[in-house]
């Protein structure tokens, strides 16, 4: 088959045009001399192309791309070090379970590692890659390439979503694809797996039977939707508390949402005392769980798309394998409206909680917090939130900026790789034109991705970036404190931060006083276009106290 151009339709076009059946309109990367037949049918196939200034900010950009469309973000990289670059933001998805496609060009076959110094020569990226992802494959035809992208949406669809990598050695990528065009269509997604009567009956009774029962969603409860989640909280009667990844399973102004405070022990609290805990679609890992592992009580039900996640870290006494959306249908369906706990007795221990929780956390990190309410206070409800491997993030705005839209939160809870905010938040964008983004990160974290706030300014975005300076490394140097060391390699210097902005086109701001802060960033947000607005966490209080 031929292009639109004359030219045959190569091994490239092939992948791409599959992964436009699937839905796919946006790839990351940067164009490169040995993957240019990946970028050139981009165009006829009305994909856009964002070029990122680092193959780390296309894997992240990719990342908060996935997290609005709901489909797995795609990144371009060119061989060798293109590759290398992007595999912390490939690892980020892994550790998160977000879906991600790398499409990455190799050596031609039969040339492998021939350790003579061709272009980019590196002894076996496929094998870093795996070390990674989910599976990274090496194709030797057009066939096997487009069969790999089918894999891939398979995994995504059955399983739990992780990344992939395709590598493509020069000489398949460049040669015709010889594929039908019918091998090229999406296929059809695989039936949900659904929980047996058995099973929903069980469930049922346990929590029938419950008087003070809490919920616990994970990300992988997500896809259920937010109006079935919150319907079944409201059924129950329960408490609704999340990991960070799934924030506003249940909108967090709801008076049964305890948002996504694991991290804090009143939160534990809460979760230990029930008398019966569903956990839907998490791990409910140690990243989450700061004041240690979780200890419930009472009874505990896990649903989970995987088996091999109903035993992590929570032995429950009823594991059910099955699609949360599906399973949890089921089970509203067997259980009816509770008349046990009169009173919105469920309403008054989320609210206990709730207060419990404020205290706790206003008494950890007040500087934070006191930032985060400057922000909470002007933003909008829909708006998607960046954030980044930062104290202000994850003692601030994780805890104290309501959301009330899913996936609305761009975090990496688990791998907590730093420079993940600014990126995330393009991507974002991106796929959500119409939302306001902003962006909250501290000045170690954004000076991993500085760059991509030219990447923004040439996307033509409406972005705002809260930097927050403390100085440095901060939680590091209290890290060297607490094991009897002198501040060592953490007090970094500063650049003038506004003056940087303006340099990459967008618009800089440096407040003088903790009340600038929300003023300035509404005038950001109804301006539009790309704001960095510094803001030095010393303005904001006392050093964190516990």
């Amino acid at each position: 088959m031929t292009s639109p151009t004359g030219r045959p339709e190569n091994v490239g076009h092939a992948i791409l045009a599959t992964l436009r059946n699937y839905g796919v309109d946006t790839v990351f990367g940067i164009p490169g001399t040995h993957n240019l037949e990946f970028y050139r049918s981009l165009p006829e196939l009305g994909i856009r192309y964002v070029t990122t200034r680092h193959e780390q900010g296309a894997g992240f950009g990719a990342d908060g791309w996935s997290l609005q469309r709901g489909l797995p973000g795609v990144v371009i990289t060119t061989s060798g070090p293109g590759l290398l670059n992007v595999l912390s933001s490939a690892a980020t998805a892994f550790a998160e379970s977000r879906p991600m496609i790398v499409l990455t060009p190799g050596p031609p076959i039969g040339q492998e590692f021939s350790d003579t110094g061709v272009l980019h020569e590196t002894k076996d990226t496929r094998a870093a890659a795996e070390a990674v992802t989910a599976w990274a494959r090496r194709v030797g035809s057009g066939a096997e390439a487009v069969q790999a992208v089918h894999e891939a949406f398979g995994l995504f669809r059955s399983g739990r979503a992780r990344p992939v990598v395709i590598e493509v050695p020069l000489d398949v990528l460049e040669s015709a694809h010889g594929c039908e065009p019918e091998a090229l269509s999406a296929r059809t997604a695989p039936a949900p797996a659904t929980a047996d009567e058995v099973e929903v009956h069980t469930m049922t009774r346990l929590l029938d039977e419950a008087n003070a029962p809490v919920i616990l969603y994970g990300a992988g409860s997500l896809g259920a939707g937010q109006e079935l989640l919150t319907r079944f909280a409201e059924n129950l009667d329960a408490p609704v508390i999340t990991t960070i990844n799934g924030r506003a399973a249940v909108s967090e102004r709801h008076p049964l949402s305890v948002a996504g405070t694991l991290r804090l022990k009143a939160a534990h609290d809460l979760v230990n005392a029930a008398d019966v805990l569903l956990v839907v679609g998490s791990k409910i890992g140690e990243a989450e769980t700061w004041p240690g592992p979780l200890a419930p009580k009472g009874r505990v039900i896990r649903i989970d798309i995987v088996e091999s996640q109903l035993q992590k870290n929570m032995a429950p006494e009823l594991g059910v394998v099955g699609d949360a959306a599906v399973v949890m249908d089921q089970l509203i369906e067997a259980l009816s409206p509770s008349d046990r706990l009169e009173g919105d007795a469920g309403v008054a221990r989320a609210a206990a909680a709730r207060s419990a929780i404020e205290a706790e956390s206003r008494a950890w990190s007040p500087d934070s917090v006191a930032i985060s309410d400057a922000v909470a206070q002007v933003l909008p409800d829909d708006v998607i939130l960046g954030a980044d491997s930062s104290q202000v993030c994850y003692y601030g705005t994780a805890n104290h900026v309501p959301l009330t839209v899913p996936n609305s939160y761009l975090y990496m809870a688990t791998y907590a790789t730093l420079g993940y905010g600014l990126p995330a938040s393009i991507g974002a964008k991106i796929a959500q034109p119409d939302r306001p983004v902003v962006c909250v990160a501290g000045d170690g974290a954004l000076m991993f991705s500085i760059q991509e706030l030219v990447t923004a300014v040439e996307q033509e975005l409406d972005l705002v970036v809260v930097c927050v300076d403390n100085g440095g490394y901060r939680e590091i140097e209290e890290n060297e404190a607490d094991v009897g060391m002198e501040p060592m390699g953490v007090r970094l210097r500063q650049p003038r931060w506004a003056a940087l902005a303006e340099g990459f086109g967008a618009t800089g701001h440096s407040i003088a006083a903790p009340g600038d802060l929300a003023t300035t960033l509404t005038s950001a947000i109804q301006a539009g276009g790309v704001h960095l607005i510094h803001a030095r966490l010393e303005l904001f209080g006392q050093e964190k106290n516990v």
